[in-house]
């Protein structure tokens, strides 16, 4: 057998072999034992509907079939949820998913795109494997600096700008009339991705009302966060309708199982459970601040299901008090950009894992002092 292989194009030969998280599972594997709290990627220890799973169950003698690739019903449930068109949503695998179809579609290699140093690693994942350029805006205050963000897109020609609001990894928000005002300001042909992954959490004030005349602006929504259905990945987009149709050019037609459409489907009409979990949510976050207080820290306001930990040093200190509590069990992330680096990031989660949050903080904070 000869050593010839087929070849990777030039630009996949160039991307380093890397993903922009490690799971917690991976890191299981590793230590040789489970986490006894999960309280890193802000999913929802809370857990779906029960309507959602009674859902499930019922539509899974049907998962011989392939799902509706029109996503017909749930774009029917959105559109009255929201008061839009179907036509001004798209569906997809998770933000994430429909984030690289974004990245297709918009931007050519070479091109710039315009997003915050630190922000979601995943969008810039998508942009280095589409072959875009980066170019990044430092935080201001741990918020995302909007008339940064302006005038790096004004300079750079910039086909797009990726905004978070509420914002990932720290937790921070702007006020809708500040996105307003960004949105007007922007350049018609800067298509500007705004993340509403946490909506749900965020304070009505924080978002503005939608807009899907504007051909340049996309929503982008998750039932992934407070509706606790991360692991069936459902997202979508709502925008201007021929915004809305281009996904159609790319995007996987088959790739939203039956199953993923019927929990989103009765998660959505259960409101009752939503509003019971945002309680939760605010209660843990509270808690989080609580603990931490008692050891001399503070926590940023958070309009997310996370809270942003100010661990009162740098990034290496920050790092081993993460690594001190990733040696008691305890799963937790933190933001990799300067600055923003001196935090690490716990999600909200039920009673129990607080209470193991309570007993591991102080000996990790210790612990990680007389290492320094």
């Amino acid at each position: 057998m000869t050593s010839a292989r087929p070849a990777l194009t030039a630009l996949a030969a160039e991307l380093p072999a890397t993903v922009p998280f490690v799971g917690p599972e991976a890191q299981e594997r590793s230590r040789g034992r489970p986490f006894r709290a999960r309280i890193g990627a802000n999913e929802s220890g809370f857990g779906p509907s029960p309507k959602a799973v009674a859902a499930m169950q019922a539509a899974a003698t049907d998962v011989w079939k392939y799902g509706d690739p029109e996503s017909h019903d749930l774009k029917a449930a959105l559109a009255a949820h929201l008061g839009v068109g179907a036509g001004n949503i798209a569906i997809g695998g998770g933000i994430d998913g429909l984030l690289g179809l974004i990245v297709r579609l918009h931007v050519e290699k070479g091109q710039p795109v315009v997003t915050s140093l630190g922000g979601y690693p995943t969008f810039n994942y998508h942009v280095a494997g589409y072959g875009g350029r980066l170019v990044t805006v430092p935080y201001v205050d741990d918020r995302e600096d909007l008339d940064g963000l302006l005038a790096a897109v004004r300079r750079e020609n910039a086909p797009l700008l990726y905004l978070a609001n509420p914002d990932n990894p720290m937790g921070t928000w702007w006020e809708a009339s500040e996105i307003s005002r960004l949105i007007e300001a922007l350049p018609e042909t800067t298509m500007l991705v705004l993340d509403e992954a946490y909506g749900e959490t965020a304070p009505a004030s924080a978002i503005p009302p939608l807009d899907v005349a504007r051909p340049n602006v996309l929503r982008m929504r998750t039932f992934s966060k407070a509706y606790g259905l991360a692991g069936m990945r459902c997202g979508y987009a709502v925008g201007e309708s021929a915004a809305i149709r281009a996904f159609d050019k790319v995007r996987d037609h088959f790739g939203m199982c039956r199953m993923t459409q019927a929990a989103v489907l009765a998660a959505l009409a259960d409101g009752d459970h939503l509003g019971k979990v945002l309680d939760e949510v605010a209660a843990s976050r509270a808690r989080i601040a609580e603990i931490v207080g008692e050891s001399g820290l503070s926590s940023l306001p958070s309009a997310t299901n996370f809270v942003a930990v100010d661990c009162g040093g740098d990034g290496a200190f920050a790092l081993r008090v993460l690594q001190e509590l990733i040696e008691r069990d305890i799963f937790v992330r933190k933001p990799a950009a300067p600055r923003l680096d001196r935090c690490i990031r716990i999600s909200a989660g039920p009673a129990a894992e607080m209470d193991a949050l309570a007993e591991a903080f102080p000996l990790a904070l210790a612990a990680a002092k007389a290492a320094a």
